[in-house]
């Protein structure tokens, strides 16, 4: 059986030797979870027991790294893991404690998201496609919606500040904006048609 001979630092690891020869460096969490110590026995269990760890513990880094840069929902950071090549046992496990800890939460995130979409001037339908593109079950995108101003007023604050046109008109609907929240400016702009 290899036993390990020596634990070193170096450079925020631990370099492992077994049998007075290199073999890895690992993470000091990974030494200890696994509780390895000079003239410990690394037999088959121990060795595949260590292995867990390595490989939670990378997912957890590659998600809490993802997760420092902005909110994301429970979907998109199981792709971002995905991508970082995670197997599906620990991706479900990081995003189960993820959740469970308040680091992933899907409502907080659709209300966040549809609020700043709208702000940048899309309408209702255009947030539910994003929330939905990004994984969000459609009853909590609604939910997120829901909160957001009416669509009537966000419309009449664009046409305040883009003018009542046709081309307004266009852009709107672009946006995502239902045909109800716009019937107002089609009958204004009708009506200047009309004279």
């Amino acid at each position: 059986m290899p036993t390990i001979t020596a634990l070193r630092a170096a450079r925020g690891t631990v370099a492992v030797e077994l049998d007075g020869v290199p073999w890895r460096t690992l993470p000091p969490a990974a030494v200890l979870e696994a509780d390895l110590a000079v003239g410990t026995e690394l037999d088959r269990a121990r060795a595949r027991a260590l292995a867990r760890v390595v490989r939670r513990q990378r997912a957890e880094g590659v998600a809490l790294r993802a997760l420092a840069r902005h909110d994301r929902s429970r979907a998109s950071l199981d792709a971002r893991l995905a991508r970082a090549g995670v197997a599906a046992p620990e991706r479900a496990d990081v995003l189960t404690r993820a959740e469970r800890s308040g680091l992933v939460d899907d409502a907080r995130f659709a209300a966040t998201r549809a609020r700043q979409l709208a702000e940048r001037g899309a309408g209702d339908l255009l947030v539910l496609a994003n929330l939905t593109r990004q994984g969000i079950d459609e009853h909590v995108a609604r939910e997120a919606v829901a909160t957001l101003d009416a669509e009537v007023d966000r419309v009449a604050e664009i046409v305040g500040r883009r003018g009542a046109s046709p081309q307004t008109l266009r852009y709107l609907a672009s946006r995502g904006f239902a045909e109800e929240s716009l019937e107002a400016l089609v009958a204004d702009i009708e009506s200047r048609a009309l004279g």
